[in-house]
């Protein structure tokens, strides 16, 4: 089935498709959500449907990120639109992230990192709280750049490869990110910031978990699970009523079960050493 570019009378039925598959899309609703159709942010999207109804969208945002929710999808037709626009890397259901790298020729390029992670969602009525006394969060303020570049560059040396020259470059720019829109939280305890937490994407009724961190020399405290679990809190207080995760590690999945939340799905991560051309 051929793609076509999306033009605006086709966002409610494309907003309409992907809310039907919610634990794979938040990054594509969100960004939507926030940017509208070709805007200058590096999360803006370049968008294409298949079908009519809709029966499958894909996303290329500004920063090469490559968004796809088309269950079946004739990928060697997405060539000839993406072709010389570099790819940075994938996220998406497991499944079909597998199928657009084989069918695109992007399945040997070089990666930082190419997990498969098991998706998690939790109604928000049903979030378990663990024993919070003595804690409680807060939204950085500018005193707290320093802490939590230091915090990202290290999560992103150790969770997705990045190399120590070009992590601080990035750390920059996502902590400045996360300021501006107020989408992370510190934890506190006895005066001092203990862990992070945070969500990458977000919609009105449902919220995405990302950016969790907590250093080293102070894990296995449940520094973590607490912060995730006051911010979801947070965020339900302001109306979610869903939330959405994927992970690997087995401390982060067991504190992320000890909150309420149930694998649903797969969902890949796959970046790239450089960002890759797809030829026609």
């Amino acid at each position: 089935m051929s793609l076509r570019p999306a033009i605006p009378d086709d966002l409610p039925d494309v907003i309409a498709f992907l809310r039907d598959r919610l634990e794979s899309s938040m990054f594509l609703l969100s960004n939507l959500a926030d940017h509208g159709l070709k805007g200058t942010h590096p999360n803006a999207m370049r968008l294409w449907v298949a079908g009519g109804p809709v029966s499958g969208v894909v996303g290329l945002t500004n920063g090469g990120m490559l968004l796809p929710q088309w269950q079946g999808g004739d990928w060697p037709a997405l060539r000839p639109l993406i072709a010389r626009r570099p790819v940075a890397g994938l996220v998406g259901e497991a499944e079909q992230v597998a199928a657009a790298r084989r069918e695109l020729g992007l399945a040997t390029a070089a990666t930082r990192m190419a997990n498969d992670e098991q998706g998690f969602a939790l109604d928000l009525a049903a979030l378990r709280l663990p024993d919070c006394g003595g804690y409680h969060l807060r939204p950085p303020g500018p005193d707290d750049r320093a802490l939590m570049v230091g915090w990202r560059r290290a999560a992103l040396e150790e969770t997705q490869g990045v190399a120590p020259e070009a992590s601080l470059i990035l750390a920059k720019r996502d902590v400045e990110g996360w300021i501006a829109r107020g989408s992370h939280r510190l934890l506190v305890h006895e005066g001092a910031a203990v862990a992070m937490t945070g969500f990458n994407a977000t919609l009105p009724d449902a919220v995405q978990v990302g950016g969790v961190f907590t250093p080293p020399a102070l894990r296995g405290r449940g520094h973590a699970r607490r912060a995730v679990g006051l911010h979801l809190a947070e965020g339900h207080a302001a109306g979610a009523s869903r939330a959405l995760l994927f992970a690997t590690n087995p401390a982060a999945i067991r504190a992320y079960t000890s909150l309420g939340f149930v694998p649903k799905g797969e969902i890949a991560l796959v970046l790239f050493r450089t960002p890759t051309e797809v030829r026609k």
